[in-house]
């Protein structure tokens, strides 16, 4: 009975290991594609008028940052296309650098929410608590660091600790490289 726990034990442990080594093939891929689902379907949401939770929001700061020159009816049908165009991109891994880059500028929209509507995103006191549509806003602190390995990494090889034989998943898909290279300290 042992014997046969150890054998099962010995068994999952290289199990958990063959699937580790074959997950980090992939985790830029997986990353890639799940931020790019998510602003999918948020993109998707904000073409449906009223259908997103942050859809005033964002049409305000957007205002906001245009100096009204953008006005809300404009903003909604913009965002919903960069959103979407965004979440397309890295699902399909088209043009990727290109795509990172408005990912990254978006961010930087989302987050000057923050800053640009207060009272909107903060329960003022000591220390600030984020309302709800602050949570929904600095939620997005994982979409970052998921976009960051994502721009860091190449796909088109494998990760350093894989199999020199492995081919990863998506990376047939990537422009020509990453927007980061990445450069080992002996060569």
């Amino acid at each position: 009975m042992a014997s046969h726990l150890a054998q099962v034990v010995r068994t999952g442990r290289r199990g958990a290991a063959e699937f580790s080594r074959g997950y980090r093939r992939v985790a830029p891929g997986v990353l890639r594609a799940s931020v790019g689902v998510v602003y999918l379907w948020f993109g998707v949401l904000k073409f449906l008028p009223g259908a997103s939770p942050a859809e005033d929001l964002a049409t305000r700061c957007m205002s906001l940052l245009t100096f009204d020159l953008v006005p809300p009816g404009v903003s909604r049908p913009l965002l919903a296309l960069m959103e979407v165009a965004i979440g397309a991109g890295l699902v399909t891994g088209l043009l990727l650098r290109v795509v990172l880059a408005v990912f990254f500028v978006h961010m930087a929209g989302v987050f000057a929410t923050l800053v640009l509507l207060p009272d909107d995103v903060w329960v003022h006191g000591v220390p600030p608590v984020p309302t709800l549509e602050g949570q929904y806003i600095l939620k997005n602190v994982v979409l970052i660091a998921a976009c960051l390995t994502v721009a860091t990494r190449r796909e088109d090889r494998p990760a350093p600790d894989a199999a020199p034989e492995a081919a990863p998943a998506f990376g047939h898909l990537t422009d020509a490289g990453p927007l980061v290279e990445h450069r080992s300290l002996t060569s």
